[in-house]
């Protein structure tokens, strides 16, 4: 592999190329060389045992995936070490450099590494001797050590942590034609560990330690409660259907994909058992729409304190997105029924700026806020906590789906289906140029692109730290933007 001093010294020698328009190969020469500089920085400063957290302070001083972390901690919720490694396969199909399939590959590890013996993952993995034994882990059963005792062992479905693991791994495995054992036995084991986690009805909770036993699960279409409590309840919802932050989408995408890759009949079903889910999840009239999540009865149920019982104005989207994938991918015209009735919901539930509420009161529709400190539920959005987006994109939203069954009648679901299976869609334009170069010059001569940004204090009520920062979901996205450039410019 090329050393960091070597990669310097050639990006630094593109730089000095010139200017040249913007259809000759002086650019796309940088870009190769900024991908590799970056790419060999992260690899040999930024990453503990081959993965990554999400941000780190400029001289790797101060480290943070969703909370301060340590030198041994990773991140699996993204934008952490499967997005991360997500970025470096697109680097490797634009460039057919080993580089990144390496650094790929050792991402992977670390997930495998950190595979629960539930089968998925949780937010983060510890590579500490010590700290690593809080958790039960599958190698640990594979060793015969079968009680979990008071180990975690809860995989999540949450933030698309374990589904964008598991994406990784089947991504990695087939890019290494299938011949790597450990990669391929912790897919194997994680798909399975994923159908066994499905419910009778279809769906898959936030997250989950145990299976469930389908006798003690109905199928039932979704329905309004009789009653529902205005103050947080504080119940354990961790086991709800749930859609919150697209949890069941993801899995579905999932699941799409190991058919793809592995052409077994049953995750096919596993999706498809998903989207028919969502058709009983649909809330009837008035609010033909969804709820984040739902408990046992298919009622809606609160969540978190600020997640009350309620549909909602955002997750719908995604599960209308899902739908229509579904769709896309299996030609069954029922994912579509009820996308029609919830867009009439969505567009009548407009607010006067044209975004909506997060949240819409069951039976009267009208939106619900929280109150600043003491999250109290109300009606008025004059003093709602900013942690939260309580108000999301509407309109634009709307257009978006629009246009989606748009393209569906008008081009043929062949169409789509084809394109989404393209890696780097698109046409090349001048903008994508001034874009890639743009990118490149940000790297500065270490291979870092540096920002502004803030860190969390290492303890609770300390002011964050304003500093320069290292952000992984940066790198994600100027690797990926110069993957697509380099593709496109071949």
């Amino acid at each position: 592999m090329p050393t960091i001093a070597r990669l310097s010294v050639v990006f630094a020698a593109a730089l000095l190329t010139g200017t040249a328009s913007w259809a000759d190969n002086t650019t796309r020469d940088q870009a190769l060389a900024a991908m590799a500089t970056a790419t060999g920085f992260f690899r040999s400063e930024v990453a503990t045992q081959g993965g990554y957290l999400w941000k780190y302070r400029h001289d790797l001083g101060i480290r943070q995936g969703e909370e301060v972390a340590t030198e041994s901690v990773i991140w699996v919720q993204p934008p952490g070490t499967p997005a991360v490694g997500m970025a470096l396969l697109d680097a490797w199909a634009a460039t057919a450099d080993s580089l990144y399939l390496q650094s790929a590959v050792e991402a992977t590890r670390a997930l495998v590494w950190g595979q629960l013996a539930s089968g998925g993952w949780d937010y983060r993995i510890d590579f500490d001797p010590t700290g690593s034994k809080r958790w039960h882990y599958r190698r640990d059963i594979e060793a015969g050590d079968t009680e979990t005792g008071e180990r975690r062992n809860q995989t999540t479905f949450d933030d698309n942590t374990s589904q964008s693991a598991l994406r990784l791994l089947m991504r990695v495995d087939a890019a290494l034609g299938h011949e790597d054992a450990d990669i391929g036995n912790a897919v194997r084991y994680a798909l399975e560990a994923f159908l066994q986690a499905q419910y009778p009805n279809g769906a898959w909770p936030q997250r989950y330690i145990s299976f469930p036993v389908a006798e003690q699960y109905h199928v039932l279409q979704a329905t309004y409660p009789e009653s529902w409590p205005r103050a947080y309840p504080k119940a354990d919802y961790r086991d709800y259907y749930t859609f919150n932050d697209n949890a069941i989408a993801d899995v579905i995408d999932v699941m799409l994909e190991a058919f793809r890759v592995y052409d077994d009949p049953r995750f096919r079903d596993a999706a498809m058992a998903g989207g028919d889910f969502m058709l009983l999840a649909q809330m009837p009239e008035p609010q033909p729409t969804w709820a984040q999540q739902y408990n046992g009865r298919m009622e809606p149920a609160w969540a978190r304190r600020f997640e009350p019982a309620s549909v909602t104005g955002g997750e719908s989207f995604g599960v209308m997105g899902a739908l229509i994938g579904l769709h896309i991918e299996t030609g069954e015209a029922r994912f579509l029924e009820p996308i029609g009735p919830a867009l009439d919901w969505a567009r009548r539930s407009l607010l006067a700026d044209g975004r909506l509420a997060r949240f819409y009161e069951l039976h009267t529709n009208r939106p619900l806020y929280f109150v600043r400190d003491t999250y109290e539920l109300t009606y008025s959005d004059a003093d709602m906590p900013t942690h939260y987006a309580f108000k999301v994109a509407g309109a634009a939203r709307i257009e978006s789906v629009e246009n989606s069954l748009r393209r569906i009648q008008q081009e043929g679901r062949q169409a789509l289906l084809e394109e989404r299976r393209q890696r780097f869609g698109g046409s090349l334009s001048a903008a994508d140029t001034a874009r890639a170069r743009a990118i490149v010059a940000d790297l500065d001569e270490h291979g870092r692109w540096l920002e502004e940004g803030t860190m969390k204090p290492a303890e609770r009520g300390h002011p964050a730290i304003q500093t320069r920062v290292i952000s992984c979901r940066t790198f994600n996205r100027n690797l990926r933007e110069l993957s697509r450039y380099v593709a496109l410019t071949r």
